[in-house]
């Protein structure tokens, strides 16, 4: 019953994670619109998020050592709210990039640490359906901004997303108590020590790194253009209402949730390495279909492929990660995985937007399809090199 409570705090924390994940591309039409910005303008606004990501995924170990997980999840909550909130009462595009700072914090922080301590404390399941909870985060958010785009301001929905997260920081708060009593145990002793190891040697002379680094750079950055472009590419070439478009990619995002959730039963009779392989053959598919002209519920179909597809890759590389290059390394080598993620997306669906508003959005599908195949070729050299 205690590690049942403290599992579901863990998923809530990352339902906060996910709820702001994808409220810009969903929102982003609306807000150049009313700001006369380019397209790509959108970049520059999920890059400084993304470098402060970075940092703080960098900075993780030290983080906890000071201040611990349950005090870092609950202060990262209260940040990503407020900035929000900030973001909300934006009178110029340039305010919202001090506001994107403490939204980058709060979610390297999160993401770092709860992966960490969920791959060395629970089993493969518990990873998958931690990261269904995002799902469900990332999904609400494209839902809720939606339905005020449909009848109000993108930034009543960007309100609505900072009380929600500020109601979690709360639940976060209250549950520091039962923080402090699973630390107290042999068990979570153990896995934060693990935590803080020191690796056996420099991460990145370990054999197969590099590939880790580089599929986590590629996943991500695929992961990010969907939800960053996917609406942009559907009202702008596909002529479709924003609303719908919203709806869409809250599909998408669905795909990636649902998927999630059943790995996590399926990861009970295929190994991580199985369900990786079957995500990125699920993905390739959906990129196939939207890269051909195809009926609009084909085209729908294509993007839960996607996110269905994407949904094992994550969890499945996170949780092998100890598997790959040994305990003591893990806790080092997913600090530098999840900073190589946030920084390859930090670049590509940046530099993805300037293609699209210097040549055409056109492109979008085949960049996705080119980014998965990345992905397929750094997963099997990974594969190789650690055999």
């Amino acid at each position: 019953m205690f590690t049942v409570l403290l599992l579901a705090i863990i998923y809530l924390a990352f339902i906060s994670l996910g709820l702001p994940d994808s409220l810009l591309g969903v929102a982003w039409p609306a807000m150049r619109g009313e700001f006369g910005l380019p397209l790509d303008a959108a970049g520059i606004i999920a890059s400084v998020t993304i470098g402060m990501t970075v940092l703080s995924s960098l900075a993780n170990g030290y983080i906890i050592r000071k201040i611990g997980t349950a005090k870092l999840t609950f202060i990262s909550c209260a940040l990503t709210g407020g900035a929000l909130l900030g973001i909300s009462f934006a009178p110029t595009f340039w305010w919202i990039i001090p506001m994107t700072l403490p939204l980058g914090f709060g979610a390297g922080s999160v993401d770092a640490s709860l992966n960490n301590y969920v791959a060395h404390h629970f089993k493969a399941h518990h990873m998958n359906w931690l990261h269904s909870f995002w799902g469900v985060g990332a999904t609400l958010g494209p839902i809720i901004m939606g339905s005020y785009l449909m009848d109000a301001s993108w930034r009543d929905g960007y309100r609505s997303i900072a009380m929600i997260q500020l109601v979690l920081a709360l639940i976060l708060l209250i549950s520091l108590p039962l923080w402090k009593r699973h630390e107290a145990g042999a068990d979570a002793k153990k896995a934060n020590d693990v935590m803080t190891a020191t690796p056996d040697k420099n991460p990145l002379r370990i054999k197969g790194v590099p590939f880790a680094l580089s599929t986590f750079i590629f996943y991500v950055a695929a992961e990010m253009s969907v939800g960053l472009w996917g609406s942009s590419y559907l009202v702008q070439v596909k002529g479709i209402a924003i609303g719908t478009a919203a709806t869409w990619i809250a599909m998408y995002f669905g795909g990636i949730t649902i998927g999630r959730f059943l790995s996590g039963f399926i990861s009970f009779k295929f190994n991580n390495r199985q369900m990786i392989r079957a995500g990125i053959i699920i993905a390739l598919i959906g990129a196939i279909t939207i890269l051909l002209p195809v009926a609009n519920v084909l085209l729908m179909v294509g993007f839960v492929l996607i996110g269905m597809g994407f949904a094992p890759i994550f969890p499945a590389m996170i949780h092998e990660t100890p598997r790959n290059f040994g305990k003591n390394n893990s806790g080092v080598i997913i600090g530098f995985q999840m900073a190589a993620a946030y920084s390859g997306s930090a670049v590509l669906p940046p530099l993805s937007g300037i293609l699209y508003r210097n040549i055409s959005m056109g492109l979008f599908p085949i960049i996705i399809l080119f980014f998965i195949l990345m992905i397929l070729v750094a997963t099997e050299l990974l594969h190789r090199s650690v055999a």
